[in-house]
């Protein structure tokens, strides 16, 4: 037989304490494109242990790790992906190919279309905000940068760095989505110089024997952790900010500063002979990356970080504590005397750090000779 109602029980017994109320529902549910590997799957862990999120929802090509998300496999491109986010109330949509080793056509072909098929699925399925992540990038490393930059800052990079045409095409998909699909809000973060697991031009700058620097100009170096990045996207995802966020560490450091903490001695070269080599080196295929790497290691990009900063945000991790992990993340994977560009897998080697490892391996070649004539 079964046990009567609470509320019967109580008027039978009133001297009983009353039944506890149902718990509330709680959070939102949220779904994260590209949950399987790298800050996707970081911040599936993260979400799906919060007690502010009711429920995760992961999609990718293939099943993570985190037990407690709901998997969906398929390609962020196809059109079905709006069936799964119905019932979501927030995307985040971390899906985007920013490999280097990547054909540059399939990349953007890869990285556009899948963000427009996800901006138009998630107003198809009634979802309220979608999160998307890009990179500070977006506002170009220039000489005339103030120092540091805010969010509303003019988007003023050119298309001639890794990727970066990519980031600013979904930056535009952002800006028009909310016209196109009235009731759906769009928040784009952009880190900083991102590190932790990370594998960019940017990061392989460390891998050489030297810093390259360019003769005049003014490199400013901001980082941002993944874990930070988890969680300034967490903000986002609970409404506690919105609009366009940069995030990173708190301040900057000045080349001086990075040599004195990393021990890599600089290489300077006048500004001609860097980027001239630069575009060769990329021409030839002996480098992933174009010349235009190298103005994010010549000019400031520094964000401020305001509205996170207002909305209580605070980064964990501290400019020398990140810098300190990126040089153990790339210790025993620096070029020596371009060894690594010797074979046809040297992709390995940035931009600016395959500049320095050919000029490194020239100087080697030239001591080796004069040491053979003097013999």
């Amino acid at each position: 037989m079964s046990s009567p109602d609470p509320q019967v029980r109580a008027a039978r017994n009133p001297s009983s304490p009353p039944a506890s109320p149902s718990p509330a529902v709680r959070g939102p549910v949220v779904a994260v494109t590209g949950a399987a590997t790298g800050i996707g799957a970081l911040l599936t862990e993260r979400l799906a242990a919060s007690e502010e999120i009711r429920q995760v929802v992961a999609i990718d090509e293939r099943r993570g790790e985190c037990a407690e998300a709901e998997w969906h496999i398929l390609d962020v491109r196809d059109p079905a992906i709006a069936e799964k986010l119905r019932g979501a109330d927030v995307v985040v949509h971390l899906a985007l190919d920013l490999d280097l080793g990547s054909d540059a056509a399939a990349r953007t072909a890869y990285n556009v279309r899948g963000t427009q098929t996800v901006l138009t699925a998630a107003a198809a399925a009634g979802v309220h905000r979608v999160v998307l992540c890009t990179s500070a990038m977006v506002y170009g490393a220039l000489p005339d940068n103030e120092l540091p930059l805010s969010e509303d800052a003019e988007l003023r990079a050119t298309a001639e760095a890794t990727g970066v045409a990519d980031l600013l095409e979904i930056e535009r998909l952002a800006r028009r989505a909310p016209r196109a699909h009235p009731g759906l809000n769009v928040t784009v973060v952009r880190p900083a110089l991102l590190v932790g697991g990370t594998d960019t031009a940017l990061t392989r700058y460390f891998e050489s024997p030297r810093l390259l620097v360019v003769a005049d100009s003014r490199p400013a170096w901001q980082f941002c952790h993944v874990d930070d990045l988890c969680t300034a996207l967490e903000y986002a995802v609970l409404e506690k900010v919105d609009g366009e966020l940069a995030v990173g560490c708190d301040g900057w450091l000045e080349q001086e500063e990075v040599e004195e903490l990393s021990g890599i001695r600089r290489m300077e070269l006048p500004s001609a002979v860097a980027l001239g080599a630069a575009t060769r080196l990329h021409r030839i295929g002996l480098t992933p990356s174009p010349a235009g790497d190298l103005a994010y290691t010549m000019y400031p990009w520094v964000v401020s970080g305001s509205r996170l900063h207002s909305a209580g945000w605070r980064p964990r991790w501290t400019n020398e504590e990140v810098l300190a992990e990126l040089l153990a993340e790339v210790s025993g994977r620096r070029t020596v005397a371009g060894r690594r560009l010797g074979r046809k897998d040297a992709t390995a080697a940035g931009a600016a750090g395959a500049t320095v490892a050919l000029l490194g391996a020239a100087a080697v070649v030239r001591r080796a000779r004069k040491a053979r004539r003097r013999i």
